[in-house]
């Protein structure tokens, strides 16, 4: 059996021996310790201390002493610097904008409120508004009207006298037929243009001319025992006026009821 083990262990015996300096050395008496000796840290810690000059000096190096690296260079520092930063206006950014986002939202709020008020008071208001607007309307529009007829009859009479004729054969043919020898009072200037143009139809129907100065012209009376016909100017504006407001009215109310169903 080769002793190549036990020499090994001799070396390695010799290297660690400062580790243990009260250690026996191969081929060394033992070593004496009285049965009370008392046992030093401080042995081991020198052994420690001599191996480790041994090692350092065992291949001829020094070692010299780690320098200090820094791992993150100044562009990088101050490029985490900038984006802590920037992190730090966008919180602050997002912060103030939904505040202000708030506050905006609350006033809008507030005011599409109050114009929403408004808006109601006004709707309840604009029926009642437009039935006053209608009547108004109403009473201009016949007002209008009434003035456009008189002046349309007062320039058509004048224009064109033949139209009393029109007026005296309407007479002539009213129902019921007066009896008794009729009269027809007339302006003594239509009654002039009466004979010459409608004297058959007024010697048939048994009726004789009268001249009236205080009639009118364009308007006519026919009196008779049965009964009493008015043809003159004012009654037939009266009738002109009547027939225009039961025109009128109808819209009119038509109008109101259009903007109540409204409200």
């Amino acid at each position: 059996m080769s002793d190549k083990p036990a020499l090994a262990r001799g070396a390695d015996a010799e290297k660690f021996a400062p580790l243990f300096p009260d250690a026996r050395r191969s081929g060394e008496a033992p070593v004496k310790l009285s049965a009370w000796q008392r046992w030093e840290m401080t042995s081991i810690v020198g052994g420690l201390q001599a191996a480790n000059t041994g090692f350092s000096n065992a291949g001829g190096a020094t070692l010299e002493p780690l320098k200090p690296v820094l791992l993150i260079d100044e562009a990088e520092l101050t490029r985490l610097r900038l984006l802590a930063q920037q992190a730090g206006d966008s919180a602050g950014h997002r912060e103030g904008y939904a505040r202000g986002l708030a506050d905006g939202h609350a006033a809008g709020l507030a005011a599409v409120q109050a114009q929403a008020a408004q808006l109601q008071a006004l709707t309840l208001s604009l029926p009642g508004a437009l039935r006053g607007a209608d009547h108004d309307v109403a009473d201009d529009l016949l007002a209008l009207a009434l003035d456009l007829a008189r002046q349309l009859l007062g320039q058509a009479l004048k224009a064109e006298p033949q139209a009393m004729l029109t007026v005296v054969r309407e007479l002539l043919q009213a129902e019921p037929v007066l009896m008794g020898m009729p009269q027809l009072l007339l302006h003594p200037d239509d009654a002039a243009l009466v004979k010459e143009h409608l004297p058959d139809e007024l010697q048939a129907a048994g009726w004789r001319i009268r001249v009236d100065a205080t009639l009118q012209r364009g308007g006519c009376r026919v009196l008779a025992s049965s009964g009493e016909l008015d043809a003159t100017l004012p009654t037939r504006w009266e009738r002109v006026a009547a027939a225009l407001i039961r025109n009128v009215t109808p819209t009119a109310t038509s109008l109101a009821s259009t903007g109540a169903g409204h409200g």
